[in-house]
Formats: C-alpha cells, sequence, structure tokens
C-alpha cells in the first residue's frame, strides 16, 4: 500500500508515545504517576454530565445538528464572551466543532494555501504546525526565549516577516509553558499583521485558566483588541470535557459560509449528544464549579514549582496558566528525551520531552502537567527527587 507523503512527513505527538509506554508499565502492575497529558482529572461538570444522561434517555433529538452547531450552544458561547470578557460576539459568527481540533483543521484550510508562510512561535503545540503543513504550507518557527516569556512578541514576528508570510498562530497561555502573552504584545503581534494583511490565529484554549489580574478580572480574549482575528476555544479544559470532543471557533463573518461548507464535508457537525449537554456548562452552577477548579489548578502549581526547586530542576519562566511547567533539565547532564526515558522507567513518572514542542529547546526542556491530583503530584516530585539525586 502506498503511504501519503503528506501521512509520512506528520511526526508522532511524543506525549501521547509516552502515554502508551505509561499505560504498558501500568499493565505490568506498575503505579506510573502520569504527568505527560494535558487532561483534567476532574471530568465534566456535575450538571454537564446529568445533562447528557437526560439527553441519552431518549427524550432529545440526536439527529445531526446544523454543520455550525446548535443554534441554542452558539448564542451560549457568545453570552460567556459577553458576561466574562466584556466582548460582543454576534452568534452566526461562532462555529462549534468537534473539538479544537477540528477547529483549527477548518480554519487553517480557509486560510491557508500550499507555499504560504504561518509564523508559529518555538516552543508550540505541536498538532497547529502538523496540521498547517498538511495543507501544503511552510511553518516558519520563531525561536522565543525566557526573556520573552516563551512567547512571540511584535519585534521578534517582525523580524522574522518573510514576503511569503500570510498569517501568524498565537497560543496563550500557551502549550508546553503555561505563560501568556501580555496584551499589549498581543495587541501589536496583531496590527502587524493586519498592516501585512495577513490573518490572525489566536488559541485560546486555556484562557479561562489563566490568572486574574490585581483586580480579580480575567484575562482579555484577542477579540477585546482585534474583532478581525480568529479565535480557538475548547470545551476541554476549563470545563474539563476532554473526551467529550467539542470546541469551537470564533471567525469573522465573511469567514463563516467558507468553514460552513468544509465542516459540511469534513465533519457533517460536531456531536449532537455532547452539544446539547454543552448547554449546561453556561449555568451559574457550572461556572462556580469551573471557578473553583481553577482555584485549584492555581495551588497544584504552587505545589509542583516548589517541588521542582527543591529537587533543582529550574522552571526559567513560572507560568500563569493552563496547567503546565516547561523545566530544564540540562544541568542534569541528560538530553530532555533521556531525561523522560529514565524517569519513565526508573521512577515511573511520565513526562513530555521538548522535542515535542519544536527544536529551540528540545533537547534541555520538559513538560509537567498538572492536571493531576495533588497527591499524585507529591508522588511524582517525590519520586523525580530521588531520580535526581541517583544521577549525581
Amino acid at each position: 500500500m502506498r503511504i501519503s507523503q503528506r501521512a509520512q512527513a506528520v511526526a508522532p505527538f511524543y506525549a501521547m508515545e509516552f502515554g502508551k509506554h505509561a499505560a504498558a508499565l501500568q499493565a505490568q502492575g506498575h503505579h506510573v504517576v502520569k504527568l505527560s497529558l494535558g487532561e483534567p482529572d476532574f471530568g465534566a461538570p456535575p450538571a454537564v454530565v446529568a445533562a447528557m444522561r437526560d439527553v441519552m434517555d431518549g427524550g432529545t433529538s440526536l439527529a445531526y445538528t446544523a454543520a455550525l452547531g446548535l443554534p441554542a450552544l452558539r448564542e451560549a458561547i457568545a453570552g460567556f464572551y459577553r458576561d466574562r470578557h466584556g466582548v460582543e460576539v454576534d452568534p452566526a459568527r461562532v462555529v462549534v466543532t468537534a473539538g479544537a481540533s477540528a477547529a483549527l483543521v477548518l480554519a487553517t484550510a480557509a486560510l491557508v494555501d500550499p507555499g504560504d508562510e504561518v509564523l508559529i512561535a518555538d516552543p508550540s503545540y505541536p498538532c497547529n504546525r502538523q496540521i498547517v503543513e498538511s495543507f501544503g504550507a511552510r511553518v516558519g518557527l520563531v525561536p522565543t526565549t525566557a526573556e520573552t516569556r516563551y512567547q512571540l512578541d511584535a519585534a521578534t514576528v517582525r523580524a522574522h516577516w518573510t514576503d511569503r508570510t500570510r498569517g501568524v498562530m498565537v497560543a496563550t497561555p500557551s502549550n508546553p509553558t503555561g505563560t501568556s502573552v501580555p496584551t499589549s504584545e498581543l495587541a501589536a503581534i496583531c496590527e502587524l499583521a493586519r498592516e501585512h494583511d495577513a490573518w490572525r490565529l489566536v488559541d485560546e484554549i486555556y484562557l479561562d485558566l489563566a490568572d486574574h489580574d490585581e483586580r480579580g478580572r480575567p484575562p482579555r480574549s484577542a477579540l477585546s483588541l482585534d474583532p478581525g482575528a480568529v479565535v480557538i476555544n475548547s470545551f476541554s479544559k476549563y470545563f474539563g470535557m476532554t473526551g467529550w470532543r467539542l470546541g469551537w471557533c470564533v471567525v469573522p463573518e465573511p469567514l463563516v459560509p467558507a468553514l460552513e461548507r468544509l465542516a459540511q464535508n469534513y465533519f457533517l457537525c460536531a456531536s449532537a449528544p455532547a452539544q446539547h449537554a454543552a448547554l449546561a456548562c453556561f449555568t451559574p452552577e457550572s461556572l462556580a464549579v469551573c471557578e473553583s477548579r481553577r482555584a485549584e489548578f492555581g495551588e497544584r502549581r504552587a505545589l509542583v514549582l516548589d517541588g521542582l526547586e527543591r529537587i533543582g530542576l529550574p522552571v526559567p519562566v513560572p507560568p500563569d496558566g493552563a496547567f503546565y511547567v516547561y523545566f530544564d533539565v540540562s544541568g542534569t547532564g541528560l538530553t530532555s528525551w533521556q531525561f523522560c526515558e529514565r524517569a519513565l522507567q526508573e521512577a515511573h513518572v511520565a513526562l513530555t520531552p521538548g522535542r515535542d514542542f519544536g527544536t529551540h529547546t528540545a533537547e534541555t526542556h520538559v513538560r509537567l502537567s498538572y492536571a493531576a491530583s495533588a497527591d499524585e503530584l507529591r508522588e511524582g516530585i517525590a519520586r523525580l527527587g530521588k531520580f535526581v539525586s541517583s544521577l549525581g
């Protein structure tokens, strides 16, 4: 069988690969502390689970929805932007998708032509660049540093802009670093792209897990800075609905018909049961649950940062959102890949090597997800401490 060049060019998602190895060790009877995947241990809010039970009892039609999503859910998402982020969004611009990944596929298909260049930070979420390259574009991986919080800034974007650049992707807060782009820099990046008549795609799937400001206000959506940006979000992280495969994007009005045609052909629609149940995400009860969980993630972050400092694994830039810590292992004498392999085999702690996220920090940094329980995090840090001590 002849495999397409596109499929052959796609690199493995190493976080998932390490997850598979961890599952194999567990099957052998070992207790593996899984800190490799960004999967909240809480699950969906109770009201959402109850709503799914009601949906599945047969009282709700589970036929295909419209390709753009249930009208009621699109309105609820628009209301979320209004009430939480102070941004007025026309529900007609909201596209409900089969997870944020499907939103990225649709947006990329609508915006990218073969030969285009797209600027993306290094390090960054690997699937973003894999999807862009699948549509024939060239990814311009832009090295970032601790001084820019491992994020793009306007000066760096300007320095890497070429005649082929057609768009820029920004993730804030970021996977793998958990760091956010300062609001002024995000506005400047968007303005720079607009000056070049280029599109701006902002991944905000961790936005509502970011720290609030000193006045208790949630972070601003890119839509408040640039109404013409394409913004992607998900029910997986803040709402804890990873396996439900439900996300959304907000796009400029002229882009809606293109995304509708693509969605009709690629996916038909997102899961009807998940869409109906997700309406319960936006009740005061569910939002209060999610806020309490966001606060708990803050406590887990403090636990992890303190633990990594104690065992001598430096975190160059403390995160301010998501549930990841990106730490430096160069002082151990191991590459990040060696560190992760040995930590899994010898300490039974699953992590993700920097190779997943680009080339600039591929050999020196490791991602830890603190989406696991506090008890598991304490156990994982204790095991890593013993492992690091054994390296001398």
